[in-house]
């Protein structure tokens, strides 16, 4: 694609310094080179494999999510497939990922696809908006990876790649500020083929060479035009740290109760769950909170299922 091609939206303050062009050749080659095989990008991939692995890769390793994708998409190859199934059973086969609510979105959103859009998950970016458990990006991610479309594509990797080439700060805010859109919709090609490509290789960008803690700038396509290594690399105090470890936290304890609802076949009984946890008091709370989060259903005499 030649770089005429590739021009961007009129530039805002923050990139006129440099303008798009300077950047989107550079990267979309990068990306061509080095981008990983992953199956949700792969030519046959339908938006169905790229809406369940955005939904996967939320707050998850791209390593973690690989083998459930394949077999979520093995078991359930269309949302309908999905939406035919209980709630549990999308509970059940998110397995460890963590953050099971996702596969109650997921499972709600297949339910919409299913009874609304004839099965298909839907091109228009407003309807992709409108289903359950879709946000601002994800339905800008569908939009863009499944179907080629022009839309800013923000996660945590773009936005610190657009932090540190066009702002010369090491990291970006804790939330998405209307600058930083401001920002992306700039540096948006115009072409709308060249957007969707440049969405995915920013986000590859910061994932493999601008990383968080340790950036390859030897690596980086764009570290003669970065704003951020031009000034010296000024140091930071570093991302924000995680919060509490994941040891003796509600969340370990809510995890290997669903583990155990999950390995069974039936209801289980509260010893069952009580075996589970030495602390009763944390135990009750984890186990409530996995009741009003949708995740558990209490049945009578103290009897507990995955949502049917």
């Amino acid at each position: 694609m030649s770089q005429s091609a590739r021009h961007s939206a009129s530039p805002s303050p923050a990139v006129s310094r440099l303008g798009g062009d300077a950047l989107h050749d550079p990267v979309i080659d990068w990306f061509g080179e080095h981008a990983r095989d992953l199956p949700w990008r792969r030519p046959d991939a339908g938006a169905w494999s790229v809406m369940v692995s955005e939904f996967m890769l939320q707050q998850t390793p791209v390593v973690r999510v690989l083998p459930v994708h394949q077999e979520w998409l093995a078991r359930w190859p269309r949302p309908a497939d999905l939406a035919a199934e209980s709630p549990g059973e999308a509970v059940r086969a998110w397995g460890r990922l963590g953050y099971p609510r996702r596969a109650l979105r997921l499972h709600a959103a297949a339910t919409a696809i299913a009874a609304q859009h004839g099965g298909e998950v839907p091109r228009d970016h407003a309807q992709l908006l409108a289903l359950p458990g879709v946000g601002e990006y994800t339905a800008a991610a569908v939009a863009s990876f499944a179907y080629g479309q022009r839309h800013i594509v923000l996660d945590t990797n773009v936005r610190r790649v657009f932090a540190r080439a066009v702002s010369g700060t090491a990291y970006p805010p804790n939330a998405t500020t209307a600058a930083e859109r401001r920002t992306a919709q700039a540096l948006l090609p115009a072409d709308e083929a060249v957007a969707a490509r440049w969405a995915a290789a920013t986000m590859e960008l910061g994932a493999l060479v601008c990383t968080a803690r340790s950036p390859e700038c030897g690596r980086c396509p764009i570290a003669a035009h970065c704003a951020w290594r031009l000034a010296g690399s000024p140091a930071h105090d570093g991302p924000p740290r995680r919060g509490q470890s994941y040891a003796g936290t509600d969340r370990q304890v809510r995890g290997r109760l669903l583990a155990v609802l999950r390995a069974s076949a039936g209801p289980v009984p509260q010893a069952a769950l009580d075996a589970v946890w030495h602390e009763p008091v944390q135990r009750a709370r984890a186990l409530d909170g996995l009741v009003e989060d949708g995740l558990v259903e209490p049945l009578a005499d103290g009897v507990y299922r995955l949502p049917a």
